[in-house]
This record gives structure tokens, C-alpha cells and sequence, in this order.
């Protein structure tokens, strides 16, 4: 039998009991799962400190001396063990509140000892709870190992499954396995290519590395191993489709795109929106199915690059439809377009589950005769009762809010699948885009509209409040509009709503001579509608939102975005609610609201909120500080299951391991090379469903 698909209960110094908790802790259930625990650091054993060396600084040490006596200090709960520890330079007390008659069974005074652990100062001495503690002898004197540590949890801990229990176990593990359990992943060629360890010695290495170099090269090792696979994974993806999935040509440019680019283009293209709108061209003529990702930051123009693809497709005989996530992004999209659209004679209708009826019945007809060119609606287009008469383009806007079967279903609304554009406004790290999204092409567009000035972004706390609220009588007199927004807790949808509420009647009493509006998400979509089509008539001059007005409100007139306890919003939220503004030619303005005590996570964020507005900068630090597993749409790629690799620290990495997947399959397309087998073999037993954007 394979020794990693052994149960984890059998081997030594597990048993059932501990089997259990390893399986509910950290889902480890075989011997295999357990070595690819990985450290997720390493102490430096080399090293000794004086006792006469520690100070308030110190962090954590390694001593050596010897336990001149034992005291029993306190009584109940406050009852410990205090050691006193003693070297040539002074003395520091170990401290055990934990298993005290043990410990003084198992430890000797006078008896030369190694202590770890962190000092902490109380009054004018040092002292060390619970120490790592082990006899000095010719083996450890001389401290020459890098000891790993192991993420582990409090109920693990009660076991004596903390990081040195887990240590003790991987130990037990490698004396039962042998080279013939650790066969060779990659190909010889790879490794001699880019100088790797080979998976043995990368492996007993990272759990027990000789020193730091060996460790520096066993942890390249193993990341560019994980991202290998995810890229070979995607990009055979990638090659198959375009086998398997001739997409429809688009041969001409015609009368349609042209009146639309000489006649009604409200401005001149950027270089990033021309350059695009090529790389789309050019899929659209090449016989192949167009599957790309068309980032861009808040008000880069994005919309108006989809319009024109979709002119793409009514020049060539085809329809197109453009979904968004919500409808009021759908209704706005639908009104830009449509008004537009008329003036060329596009016909454009809007489809959301509240067009009932007759008017639904009509529209689905129409659609079905090909008397709808353009159709903008929410989810409801994904209905299978939703049938074009030769649907060629969809676009999907703010695309992570849908999932992958829904996504799927468009591609049977044609006899070919129809090509597709997917948008994103939440700018995505180059790192995430090519893991999140490496079987798609992806198109940016990071430069704005010309006119378009910088928001100015500020931080201010509750004092600063009738200041701000000075500031904000000044824009409205000016005859611009406002966006106050609080947060939406999950966890307390009552607190949110007496939050908002109090927020709208103060705001209702500072500002008595002008109109306010609110919307929340308890309103009644008509209602919510109506509220928001006042703000963006200019009836009124206020607006007191929770984040439903994240995207899909376009009101060029608004100058000021009031984010209330802004530490509660993440990069990305805080980002995209103040895309909101700055969407005239007037200079805007976005001001972060927060409690006077805020984390040092929070002040990180609104110090990068107040340094920057770009968006793909903001994304990068977001990534770094929360981690791929928080970042939206990561949850289903499969992502967050890297064992070693970090996307925010490793791009260099990837970078190379991408490289190296395309000169693969450029070379062997399907990985029958015999030099291949092992990637082969590894990725169909691959369970990791990763995610597919259509």
C-alpha cells in the first residue's frame, strides 16, 4: 500500500483520539495530508542569548543555564511553578501555571538546560511562561538547526498537539518513509532548466532544513511546483476550448459602429480604450470564441468599450445582451445605452424580474424574432425561456457576482457559444488576475477619460464633524450634490438600520433647507427606485445610503462621498463607494469617517486611501493584507488551497512557473511526452475544482 494514503490514526504516536482532532482541526486524515503541513516559520536554534542580554525588546530567546530551585507561588487558579533559571550573567524565572507536578518530575535542578520561549518583564525581572525546555547535549549545544514551527489550535494544544507535538510526528513520519514514496513530480528537464531541488530533498528540507539556503531552495521548490499545476491547469483549459469552441467571425465593421464612433461618442477614446477595443477586433475575426476579461478602475470607460463590441456583433447580423448583478446597474446601463441607441435606430430593451405579464410576453417574442438588438437586464436573461434569434456577444458586467453555472448558461443561448466579455470595476493584482483568471485574455484599461480630475481624499475623525458638515453646506450652495453612506454589518441588520436612521435625522437637522434622500436595503425596490431617481434628477440634494449604492448610480453632479465608520469597509468597498463621485468635470472629494480608536489594519487602509486613487495599487496592498483567501471570487478558484506558495509574495514565482507551463504545452499541447507523465498523472487526480469564468 502507497505509505501517504495511509490513515493518519496509524502512525506512531497518533492513535484514534488524536487522529480526530487532526481531522477536525486541520483536515489531515491520511500520512500524506500531514507532510504537506507545512511550517509556516522556522527558529533559529544557532543562536544564544545572555540572561544579562534581555531587555523589553527582546523577543523570543534561547537561554542556557541551569534550575538552582522550584517554587510553588499562589493558590487556585493563580497557582504555578516558578523556576529560577540562572547563567553567568544573572537569573530569570521560568513559569509553568500548567502541569506543575509533572514539570517537577521531569526537570532536575542543577542540571544544565536549553530554555526558549518570549521574556516578559514584571517589575524589575524577566520571566518566560511555559519554555520550550530540553537537556544541553553535544547534539543541541551547538544549536545548529532552523526548528519549524507548525500552525496549530487551542483544542490541538490540550493533546500536546502544539507545534512540537506536530514536530514529533513528522519526525515519526519520516523514519517510516522511504525515497520510493517520494517519486519524482516534474519532469528531469524542468528541474535541470531552472535549478530545483528534486521533490525529496525539497521536502525534507522544508520540514527540517540544514540551514537557510537549503530552506530558500526546497520552499522555491515546492511554490513553483503549486503553481505550475494551476497554470498548466488553466491554460490546457484554455488550448482545449479553443479546439473545442469555434466562436463566430465578425468580418466586418459597418454602418451601425461607425455612425455610433463619428455621430454620438460623447468623447474622444483613451489609448487604453483604444487599444482594448483592438485586442476584441481581433478575437472577434479570428474563428476562435472570444473569452476575455476586460479590467478597469472606477469611471475608466469600460461601458462604452462593451457598447462598441456589441456593435460588433448587430454590424454582422448578430444580437447582443449585456447582464449586470443588480437593477439598478442594469437600469442604468439600460438608460445611457438606450438613449444612445435610439439615435442610430438600435433597438435596445431592458429585462429584470420585475418586467411581468403581457410586457414580458412581448419582449420574449420580440427577442425571439430578432426585433431586439441589444438586450441589458439582471440574472433573468439567464432564463431558459430567454431565446435570441442569434445571440453572437454578451457582456457580463461586475462578473464575480455571478456564479459559474449561471455564467454557463449563456453559452447554449446560440448554436455556437457567443463571445464574451466579462467586467470587472474591482481592479485585480496582476498575480491574482493570472491564477484567478489564466485561461482568459485580459484587456485593462488604466487610464481615465480626459477632464476627469483626481478625488481628494481625506481621513477625519468625530471631532472634525462640524467642520466637515461646514464643508459639505459649502458644495451643496455651490449646487452639488452629496452621498453620505454607513455601513451594512452582516451580523446586525437592526443595528444598521437605527444607524442609518439616526445618521438621516441628523443630517435632516443640520441641513434643514435642503431635500434628502434614503436608500437601504429593507426598501421596497420601487421605493428604493423612486429615491434614487430624485438624487439623480437633482431634487435632491442629499443622499443617506447603506452600500447599495456601491455601483449602479452614475451622478455626475455629486462632488462629495462621506464614508461613515469607514473602518468598517474593506480597500476594495472603500474604493469603489468613492468611485461615486468624481464623475463631472468639478473637482470631488471623499471623506473617511472613523471612531477616534481605529486598529492599525484600519489606519493602514485609510493612510492608502488618502495616498492614492488607483485602483490596481489599492488592490496590490489589499492583497497583501488580507490575503488571497478574502479577496472576491477567490473562493471558488481554488486558490486559497496553496499549501507553501503566497500570491502576494511569490510573483516572481509564478511568473517563472507561468513561463515555464507555456513553453510545456507550446512543446507537447497534451502532455503525452513520456519526460510529461507525471504532470499528467497529477493533474487528473487533482481534485481541486478550480474556477472557470463561462
Amino acid at each position: 500500500m502507497d505509505q501517504l494514503k495511509k490513515e493518519i490514526e496509524f502512525l506512531k504516536g497518533v492513535g484514534p483520539v488524536r487522529a480526530e482532532i487532526l481531522q477536525k482541526e486541520l483536515g489531515i486524515f491520511t500520512w500524506g495530508q500531514l507532510l504537506m503541513h507545512y511550517p509556516f516559520r522556522y527558529i533559529d536554534k544557532s543562536k544564544f542569548h545572555k540572561i544579562a542580554e534581555i531587555n523589553e525588546a527582546s523577543q523570543y530567546i534561547q537561554v542556557k543555564g541551569k534550575i538552582t530551585n522550584f517554587n510553588i507561588v499562589g493558590a487556585g487558579r493563580a497557582r504555578r511553578l516558578v523556576g529560577n533559571f540562572k547563567d553567568d550573567t544573572g537569573t530569570i524565572d521560568l513559569v509553568w501555571f500548567q502541569k506543575p507536578d509533572w514539570i517537577l518530575k521531569s526537570l532536575k535542578e542543577n542540571v544544565e538546560y536549553i530554555a526558549y520561549g518570549k521574556p516578559k518583564q514584571f517589575g524589575y525581572k524577566f520571566s518566560i511562561a511555559h519554555p520550550e525546555i530540553k537537556l544541553v547535549s553535544n547534539n543541541n549545544i551547538e544549536g545548529n538547526a532552523l526548528d519549524p514551527v507548525y500552525h496549530s489550535s487551542e483544542k490541538m494544544k490540550k493533546f500536546s498537539l502544539d507545534s512540537a507535538g506536530i514536530n514529533k510526528l513528522m519526525k515519526a513520519l519520516f523514519e517510516k518513509l522511504h525515497p520510493a514514496d517520494l517519486p519524482e513530480t516534474l519532469p528531469f528537464s524542468i528541474i535541470d532548466e531552472y535549478n530545483l531541488m528534486t521533490r525529496i530533498q525539497s521536502i525534507k528540507n522544508i520540514h527540517f532544513p540544514v540551514d537557510e539556503k537549503q530552506l530558500e531552495k526546497a520552499s522555491f521548490r515546492i511554490k513553483f511546483e503549486e503553481f505550475l499545476l494551476i497554470q498548466l491547469r488553466l491554460l490546457k483549459r484554455k488550448i482545449n476550448r479553443n479546439i473545442q469552441y469555434k466562436g463566430f467571425v465578425f468580418k466586418k465593421i459597418d454602418d451601425k459602429f461607425k455612425r455610433f464612433f463619428d455621430e454620438i461618442l460623447p468623447f474622444e477614446l483613451t489609448n487604453a480604450q483604444k487599444k482594448v477595443l483592438k485586442e476584441i477586433r481581433k478575437d472577434s475575426i479570428s474563428g476562435k470564441q472570444m473569452n476575455r476579461l476586460l479590467q478597469g478602475d472606477v469611471g475608466s470607460g469600460k461601458t462604452i468599450v462593451a457598447l462598441m463590441t456589441m456593435l460588433m456583433a448587430l454590424d454582422n447580423g448578430f444580437q447582443a445582451c449585456l447582464i449586470a448583478p443588480t437593477e439598478i446597474l442594469a437600469l442604468q446601463h439600460q438608460e445611457s445605452i438606450k438613449e444612445m441607441m435610439d439615435k442610430i435606430g438600435v433597438r435596445a430593451a431592458f429585462l429584470s424580474g420585475s418586467v411581468k405579464g403581457k410586457a414580458r410576453k412581448q419582449l420574449f417574442l420580440a427577442l425571439k424574432e430578432g426585433e431586439i438588438d441589444i438586450l441589458i437586464g439582471t440574472h433573468a436573461i439567464l432564463e431558459d425561456k430567454v431565446v435570441f434569434k442569434n445571440l453572437g456577444q454578451v457582456v457580463i458586467d461586475e462578473q464575480h457576482r455571478f456564479g459559474v453555472a449561471q455564467r454557463a448558461k449563456m453559452w447554449t443561448k446560440n448554436t455556437l457559444p457567443p463571445h464574451v466579455l466579462v467586467m470587472t470595476a474591482t481592479p485585480i493584482p496582476r498575480t491574482l488576475a493570472m491564477t484567478l483568471y489564466g485561461d482568459l485574455d485580459v484587456s485593462i484599461i488604466d487610464e481615465l477619460p480626459p477632464g476627469r480630475k483626481p478625488i481628494v481624499t481625506s481621513h477625519r475623525k468625530e471631532s472634525a464633524r462640524l467642520r466637515v458638515f461646514g464643508f459639505l453646506k459649502q458644495e451643496v450652495e455651490k449646487g452639488r450634490q452629496v452621498y453620505i453612506v454607513y455601513p451594512l454589518i452582516e451580523e446586525s441588520e437592526t443595528l444598521d438600520y437605527n444607524h442609518l436612521m439616526d445618521g438621516y435625522e441628523s443630517i435632516t437637522r443640520a441641513f434643514p433647507e435642503y431635500a434628502v434622500s434614503i436608500v437601504h436595503g429593507k426598501m421596497k425596490p420601487a421605493d428604493k427606485d423612486f429615491e434614487m431617481q430624485r438624487f439623480v434628477k437633482g431634487e435632491t440634494q442629499i443622499m443617506v445610503a447603506t452600500t447599495v449604492i456601491e455601483v449602479g448610480v452614475n451622478v455626475p453632479n455629486a462632488s462629495v462621498m462621506i464614508i461613515e465608520s469607514a473602518e468598517r469597509f474593506g480597500l476594495s468597498q472603500l474604493h469603489q463607494l468613492r468611485g461615486r463621485v468624481g464623475r463631472g468635470g468639478d473637482q470631488s472629494y471623499c471623506i473617511l469617517m472613523t471612531g477616534y480608536k481605529i486598529s492599525k489594519e484600519s489606519k493602514q487602509r485609510m493612510e492608502i486611501m488618502v495616498e492614492t486613487n488607483d485602483g490596481f495599487r489599492i488592490a496590490e496592498v489589499d492583497l497583501k493584507m488580507r490575503g488571497p483567501g478574502n479577496i472576491e471570487g477567490t473562493q471558488q478558484s481554488g486558490i486559497t488551497d496553496l499549501k507553501l506558495a503566497n500570491l502576494s509574495k511569490d510573483s516572481k514565482i509564478l511568473q517563472i512557473a507561468r513561463q515555464a507551463a507555456v513553453e510545456i504545452l507550446k512543446k507537447d499541447p497534451n502532455l503525452n511526452n513520456r519526460d510529461n507523465e507525471s504532470l499528467k498523472i497529477m493533474l487528473r487526480n487533482s481534485s481541486t475544482k478550480w474556477s472557470r469564468i463561462s
